[in-house]
């Protein structure tokens, strides 16, 4: 698992490639109205789409109508099954764990979204 701001901690499902095939990411992520928050826990296959369609106000809904639009933390995994469950589980979790992921590896809040845009 791969965690936003640069963390290089990997897993990898390889079992049901076939030679050569590119291995497919999932992201689950975490966005936020502003410091400290409104916070959103998604799932995608695509982060920088669906984050681009958060900020732009293109994904109906829940984020659009509380104007969720930072991405504060993000987790990269190779495995969909792996990518739900912890999307899941983090969306399981007290506010006070969410904030505690977002602040240890993100601690200024900053759009993470920037920086993978380059």
């Amino acid at each position: 698992m791969k965690i936003g701001m640069g963390t290089k901690n990997t897993f990898h499902t390889d079992e049901s490639r076939y030679p050569g095939e590119p291995l497919k990411q999932y992201y689950v992520y975490i966005l936020a109205s502003k410091r400290n928050g409104t916070l959103y826990v998604g799932f995608t296959e695509d982060l920088l789409g669906r984050v681009f369609q958060h900020r732009n106000g293109l994904a109906e809904g829940f984020t659009n109508r509380y104007g969720i639009k930072t991405l504060v933390y993000y987790e990269q995994a190779d495995s969909k099954e792996g990518a739900l469950l912890r999307e899941k589980q983090i969306k399981e979790w007290h506010r006070n764990w969410k904030l505690e992921i977002i602040e240890k590896s993100n601690p200024e809040w900053k759009d993470l979204y920037d920086d993978l845009i380059g």
